[in-house]
């Protein structure tokens, strides 16, 4: 019934964002709102957004442009392009996530173990998703050029992994360490009794108390870990992903209005995937998930 309740409260949210974006197309102004117009240049700031079929197109003439012929002629219906660059992107994202995890995890279980560890780090890795990330993927890029210079292999989509990774190991280090930290004293006292050792104590107490913590952050990793690299995507111009197919038929915008939502659509859909592929992990580890925390 829970999870009833759950698929039922998701598709009430999806059919009332469709609702408020009609019932806005149909009763705001075709032009938009601007204040402040200067009558010679006619500039101004603009508060609410247009309407007309340009600016704002029908929810069903988006989905409707999906199943139509992506540019003329004979090629394929939007969706397969689509589909393809979405399936590139996951496969970039996964190999970001991993990292993430691997990173994050490290991170976590220094931080736990040493608390001078957790003063000096805990600081810069929140500072760190501070840092633009649209500025520092080409830093990232440029590096992997010089490597691939070097001698070494490094492909393009290793340089998005990589910028992916650097959004998902944020919320695993914060949560492996809250997560860690999550015993109670007695059961730890109760370890000490037992003379069991620290990895001992780690294994058979601290980290199934972790799961409750680690599922939630594990699951906003992997949607972080596709923002990242749709956003990689973008900054340094690679082929394939569906970042880069956003660019493209944004710039047609102006003359097939629906098009671009094709591939935002898409990126909706990553996310769900990415993180309904980490809920299944929950599955197993449904003996572990009492009070779990919410992200």
């Amino acid at each position: 019934m829970r999870r009833g309740a759950a698929a039922l409260w998701g598709t009430l949210g999806v059919l009332a964002v469709i609702l408020l974006w009609e019932a806005y197309k149909f009763l705001g102004p075709a032009e938009g709102v601007v204040v402040g117009a200067d009558g010679s240049t006619g500039s101004g700031v603009m508060i609410l957004p247009r309407t007309n079929d340009r600016a704002m197109p029908h929810v069903w003439d988006m989905v409707a442009r999906l199943f139509q012929s992506t540019s003329g002629g004979d090629t394929p219906p939007l969706i397969v392009p689509v589909v393809t660059a979405a399936l590139t992107t996951l496969g970039i994202a996964a190999v970001g996530w991993l990292i993430g995890v691997l990173v994050g995890t490290l991170f976590g279980l220094m931080m736990q173990r040493w608390k001078l560890v957790e003063w000096g780090i805990l600081p810069w890795i929140v500072v760190s998703q501070t840092v633009p990330l649209i500025a520092f993927a080409p830093v990232v890029n440029s590096l992997g050029l010089q490597i691939d210079r070097g001698g070494f292999p490094w492909p393009q989509w290793l340089s998005v992994a990589v910028i992916s990774s650097y959004l998902a190991f944020f919320p695993v280090a914060v949560g492996v360490l809250r997560g860690l930290d999550a015993p109670d004293r007695i059961h730890e006292d109760l370890m000490r009794t037992y003379a069991a050792g620290y990895w001992q104590t780690l294994l058979h107490l601290r980290l199934p108390a972790a799961v409750p913590h680690l599922l939630p952050a594990l699951r906003l990793a992997a949607a972080n870990a596709v923002v990242g690299a749709v956003v990689a995507e973008v900054s340094i111009g690679m082929r394939g992903g569906i970042g880069r197919m956003l660019i493209q038929l944004a710039g047609q915008a102006s003359s097939d209005p629906a098009a671009p939502w094709g591939p935002t659509f898409g990126t909706i859909a990553l996310g769900l995937v990415a993180a309904g592929s980490v809920a299944l992990l929950g599955l197993a580890l449904k003996n572990y998930r009492r009070g779990e925390a919410t992200a």
